[in-house]
């Protein structure tokens, strides 16, 4: 049976789904998860909004979908040993090192890969089967033919999106929030920027980058057929008004397997973008997935009838079974709900008829006015003496003891036994000046100067290696050579990767930068060595641990972290930096260059996006496919503080070439050796001064 999985930003939202017929709720405690700005739980509500589920048969996962700093980890394990106390079903998780602390102090409770982890493809799946998860999210961008891909060969559950807000980029790899205003998705406090207009190397009152809320009601039946084990409501930023609404279309689609124009228009006034779309699941990409919000929620009758659907009543939304016997010694009523709790109510003893004596009809009809309660009667046994009656009170009386009794027994968990978070060793980095690698994105731009200057390791995209194998060759005579991979790659895609890897290493190339975890298995399948880079998403001394344990032979660590916090995670293997470049803020699976012209003219130059305030943000395409990267306007540059760097224990730090030409290149090379000074027009220090909010 397919779940439905609601969301519940707070308790009213959380009645408004389990009464509108959600079989699991997801939602967050504290400051570990990806809605900041919904109300969510403390410790005691979560313990009762637990309470209240698990008596209606309906699961809670808990959101801990956020990067953890070093500092933060011990606050992170008292809740989650909160939360295991307080009976939650399950964990949603983003951050490696927070898997870890998961299993060990919560063993008993599954963990569920957030969207936030950005597994597009089955080896992603695969790897997050490896570290014990029974649950992945998969990204919100794939087709149907990719999920039923992954769900026919996953060997554990899969979740798919099926309704609300999407954002442009692949969540966890988006950093435009952070970048503009210091707010971080990945740190739960997304500001949205994407819903902003922007225009195309002008300001215009466009907003390529705001896609309409994702809808997918009338594949329900579908996605059951392939395998897929839950789907997703979006919405704890939501009113309940709109919680229930969306939780009940898509109970009685569920249900019925019917779409109604009714159905259709309850979602659309609940909250829609110009409409919804339905472009990735059915691969119709394009400039119709985007759309603006067009608010409906001041319809008092609407928001009223929604009310109803959770504040009025309970909607008996738990079957359970009634067994009386009713002799002259003993009056007892047993109820039993579907997972097998039994829970008998001791009555008065009954009375010999002076008129119409008792029978079994008589006290089913009595019996089944469950009205009020969780509870829905769907079956009355009973055993009666001849003779005997019991009066309408007494059975009433009888009926809500028992139900009072069931309702304490399904609000109650088997506590297992905790266990405690290992401390994390912090492993000390290197000292002296950090030595230098490279990233290029154009062939022209590895230029004679940069061969000569020796990096490291020169990181080039692969597709550039394997289009000409001889200069592959010839490069890797000179310097080692990394092939860095797109962060995206879907199971389509992985065939050709793995036969370009192969190839680029007949020519002398031994390793891989992968910015995703689905791109382990495949790299070591053909032989080739590992190195992490930005977008594993690496924020703490446990995760850094962990790329050991995969025989990382590097990592680049989050610029989303401050230099202190650079300076004292554990350096498990050799870690670098970004000091120079355009950062990426955004890897998009719509071409933001076919929004502009209709048509994708990725190779033929460069395009910008600009905001309100006037700045700039480059558009670059995604290696070989038609996927772009948006680009920050201001150069990262700390090329004039290496003395600072120096001081981080890191092995390297990288320049990373985007849209420079080779002269530009060259130029660049020349200010790591004699820096200029620091230009803040141009150049910005990014994060590793200010930090996040």
């Amino acid at each position: 049976m397919l779940e439905l999985l609601a969301p519940a930003g707070s308790m009213e939202a959380l009645r408004a789904a389990v009464q509108n017929g959600a079989n699991a709720v997801y939602l967050g405690s504290g400051s570990f998860n990806a809605r900041q700005g919904a109300k969510n739980f403390t410790p005691q509500t979560l313990t009762e909004a637990v309470k209240y589920c698990h008596v209606r048969g309906v699961a809670v996962h808990l959101t801990l979908n956020t990067l953890v700093s070093d500092r933060e980890t011990g606050d992170v394990a008292t809740l989650i040993r909160q939360a295991a106390l307080s009976g939650v079903d399950a964990f949603i998780v983003q951050d490696l090192s927070v898997i870890q602390l998961c299993r060990q102090i919560a063993p008993h409770i599954p963990i569920h890969g957030s969207t936030q982890m950005s597994i597009c493809s089955l080896p992603g799946v695969l790897m997050c089967a490896a570290w014990g998860l029974s649950r992945v999210v998969l990204s919100r961008e794939l087709s149907r033919d990719e999920i039923h891909y992954i769900a026919v060969n996953s060997p554990i559950e899969i979740e798919v999106f099926a309704h609300g807000a999407l954002c442009m980029g692949y969540s966890g790899q988006c950093y435009l929030s952070s970048a503009i205003g210091g707010r971080s998705g990945n740190r739960g406090r997304c500001a949205q920027p994407c819903r902003q207009s922007y225009g195309y190397g002008r300001l215009e009152n466009k907003h390529p980058l705001s896609l309409k809320d994702n809808c997918l009601v009338t594949y329900l039946q579908e996605l059951s057929r392939m395998g897929v084990a839950s789907i997703k409501l979006e919405g704890r930023m939501k009113r309940p008004e709109y919680v229930a609404a969306v939780t009940k279309v898509y109970r009685t689609a569920l249900d019925s397997g019917e779409v109604t124009q009714e159905m259709m228009e309850t979602l659309g006034a609940a909250f829609n973008r110009q409409g919804f779309t339905d472009g990735y699941y059915t691969g119709r990409i394009g400039t119709r997935m985007f759309g603006i919000r067009e608010d409906k929620y001041d319809n008092p009758k609407w928001l009223q009838a929604m009310r109803q659907s959770y504040e009025a009543a309970e909607n008996s939304l738990v079957p359970i079974a009634f067994h009386a016997k009713i002799t002259a010694r003993e009056t007892e009523l047993t109820a039993t709900d579907p997972q097998g709790r039994c829970c008998t109510a001791p009555g008065p003893r009954a009375e010999l008829a002076r008129t119409t004596p008792l029978t079994e009809e008589a006290l089913a009809e009595r019996l089944k006015k469950t009205g009020g309660t969780p509870f829905r009667c769907e079956e009355v046994t009973a055993e009666i003496e001849e003779g005997l009656t019991l009066s309408a009170a007494s059975i009433n009386a009888l009926r809500r003891d028992a139900l009072n009794q069931l309702m304490a027994l399904r609000a109650r968990r088997d506590r297992s036994e905790l266990g405690k978070a290992k401390r994390i060793p912090t492993i000390a980095g290197y000292k002296g000046h950090p030595g230098l690698t490279v990233q290029v994105t154009e062939r022209e731009q590895i230029t004679d100067k940069l061969l000569k200057m020796k990096p490291q390791v020169l990181y080039v995209p692969l597709h550039i290696l394997a289009a000409d194998p001889i200069f592959c060759h010839e490069l890797c005579r000179h310097v080692p050579v990394a092939a860095a991979l797109p962060r995206i790659v879907h199971d389509s895609e992985m065939e050709q990767m793995k036969e370009q890897l192969r190839l680029v290493r007949k020519m002398g190339v031994r390793e891989a930068l992968v910015g995703n975890l689905g791109l382990m298995l495949p790299v070591r399948e053909v032989g080739l060595k590992l190195r992490g880079d930005f977008g594993l998403n690496l924020y703490n001394s446990g995760s850094v641990n962990l790329m050991r344990e995969l025989e990382m032979k590097s990592a680049t660590l989050s610029f989303e972290m401050t230099l202190p916090q650079i300076r004292d995670v554990s350096k498990a293997v050799p870690c670098e930096i970004f000091a120079y470049g355009r950062l990426p803020l955004m890897v998009t699976e719509n071409c933001l260059i076919r929004g502009r012209t209709g048509s994708c003219t990725c190779n033929t130059g460069t395009t910008k996006l600009m905001d309100k305030t006037g700045a700039e943000f480059p558009i670059i395409k995604d290696g070989g496919k038609c996927r772009s990267i948006l680009l920050n306007g201001k150069k990262l540059n700390w090329l004039d503080r290496q003395n600072d760097l120096a001081k981080l224990g890191l092995w390297a730090i990288r320049l990373y070439f985007t849209t420079e030409n080779a002269k530009e290149v060259d130029n660049v090379l020349s200010a790591y050796i004699n820096p200029p000074a620091f230009d803040p027009g141009a150049c910005t220090r990014g994060l590793y001064l200010r930090g996040l909010e």
